[in-house]
């Protein structure tokens, strides 16, 4: 597809209300559209909901060139492609899953450069197939965009190893294009505290970044944590909950397949129209699960974390974290999958009574986190004795049992650099107590959602707090979570 020569702004609107059919941008999507179409760097924290993908879809659309949106989830690109392919727009998805025909037209259509927008994620872009030919001196990359940015800060469910290495990759691309190349990045995320917008700055090496950072702020989202203190009493209060919103659509959170598909049946066998979605299911299932709940005839889904990022449904009225996720961040995310339209949303999260003797699970998952986090940091700190000065990724992975994890871990805690994205050379200057400080670091951030469920003050109150939005955050009350309604 075929674009005119955009020479002013009116230029970029008429493309815009032509592709998607608004009228004007939201703000600051204008501002952060201005941005990547002069190939600045840019960090971006947008609320769920705030159209961020539009943001760095129409600049790649209207710029020769590829633009490569490296993503955490295959559902969540999935879904962003075929949106775009809907509109007979120049996308395309790759990931280790597809077919090796699709694999292999995709990779025909990358040479011949007739895409705008190629998804992929860390890992895809850092297979030797792939990097290949992005290598290619006459293939024009012209942005890196990171999608979901906060997966590359903290150590959750939807952490990769492979992200601590995506600040190697603008520089090793430019050392294979003509001289004079410019290659911008842009990172996008939905939550990032002070620390972890220089975590992102940092490791992604962005050259004097634009901010744009917008309060997490929902006023049509209601916030609610219940204590529940049998297993039954979790699912009798979810279904209480669900039986007094009837016909209206919302999403169910759990953490792990398992239970997904054991809250299916059961909900199925009260008579309730659901479906169990999970990232071990096919893109075939998966995409029947989504039309299903768009178009109604399901009323809810039970999924994990793969679901809902990108899928855009704006009457979801309620959603449930029938468990807590880990981090702050994947809350903030999940519960923002609610009122996208803009009328008022529901969210509940059910946490077991504190001691944990009755309902020992919510502890039980938290210490298996915290216990997996603490033997990672170990295993880290025992490997970088063995390591060599200077390395590769795949040679370490392949000999040390979680090498490319201790690897990433070591890159956090400033104990080794990346020469490229497939080899690291070790810092011998930095105090071997990083690694541990880096620890207790971790732990902290996953108290906070601990703290969250403990706060007698204005639920959104202590999320802007922790999110970095402190001014705001001052005398402030929703006067709609649970706290604020306690206190009239």
């Amino acid at each position: 597809m075929k674009y005119p020569a955009i020479t002013s702004w009116d230029d970029v609107r008429l493309e815009f209300k032509k592709i998607w059919g608004y009228d004007d941008f939201r703000p600051p999507q204008g501002e952060i559209v201005r941005s990547l179409l002069d190939k600045r760097d840019s960090l971006i924290v947008l609320p769920t909901g705030g159209g961020k993908s539009i943001c760095f879809q129409l600049p790649a659309l209207l710029q020769s060139g590829l633009t490569l949106v490296i993503s955490p989830l295959v559902a969540l690109m999935e879904n962003q492609v075929q949106e775009l392919k809907d509109r007979n727009l120049p996308a395309a998805l790759l990931h280790s899953e597809l077919p090796s025909q699709q694999r292999r037209k995709i990779m025909e259509d990358l040479e011949r450069q007739e895409l705008r927008l190629l998804y992929l994620s860390p890992e895809t872009l850092l297979s030797e197939a792939v990097w290949e030919r992005l290598c290619q001196p006459q293939l024009e990359i012209n942005g890196l965009i990171l999608d979901e940015a906060h997966c590359l800060v903290q150590w959750g469910d939807t952490f990769r190893p492979a992200y601590r290495r995506l600040g190697a990759v603008r520089q090793a691309l430019l050392k294979c294009k003509p001289p004079g190349t410019k290659i911008a990045i842009a990172a996008f995320t939905a939550t990032a505290d002070t620390t972890a917008q220089a975590t992102i700055q940092k490791v992604l090496k962005l050259q004097q970044p634009k901010f744009f950072l917008i309060s997490p702020y929902r006023d049509n989202l209601n916030l609610k944590v219940q204590t529940v203190w049998t297993p039954r009493g979790r699912r009798q209060k979810m279904l209480k909950f669900i039986q007094a919103r009837s016909r209206q659509s919302g999403l169910v959170y759990v953490r792990s397949r398992r239970d997904s598909e054991e809250l299916a049946q059961w909900f199925e066998k009260l008579g309730y129209a659901t479906a169990a979605y999970h990232a071990g299911l096919s893109a075939e299932e998966r995409r029947k699960i989504e039309g299903s709940w768009l178009d109604g005839s399901t009323q809810f889904v039970i999924c994990t974390s793969a679901f809902g990022m990108g899928i855009n449904k704006p009457d979801v009225r309620w959603v449930v974290h029938f468990q807590a996720p880990q981090l702050l961040s994947e809350y903030i995310q999940e519960v923002g999958r609610g009122g996208r339209d803009g009328l008022p949303a529901d969210a509940l999260t059910l946490i077991s009574e504190p001691t944990g003797w009755l309902n020992p699970e919510d502890k039980q998952r938290q210490s298996f986190f915290v216990n997996k986090l603490r033997s990672q940091y170990k295993n880290a700190q025992k490997l970088v004795k063995k390591l060599p000065l200077q390395g590769e990724v795949k040679t370490i992975a392949t000999k040390y049992r979680d090498g490319e994890i201790a690897l990433a871990l070591l890159h956090s805690a400033d104990r080794l650099e990346w020469l490229d994205p497939f080899s690291y050379r070790k810092n011998p200057r930095v105090d071997s107590s990083s690694l541990a400080k880096l620890s207790a670091t971790q732990e902290e951030i996953q108290s906070q959602m601990t703290q969250y469920f403990s706060t007698r003050d204005c639920r959104w109150q202590f999320l802007l707090r922790e999110f970095g939005f402190t001014k705001e955050a001052i005398d402030f009350r929703c006067e709609r979570c649970d706290n604020c309604l306690k206190s009239r």
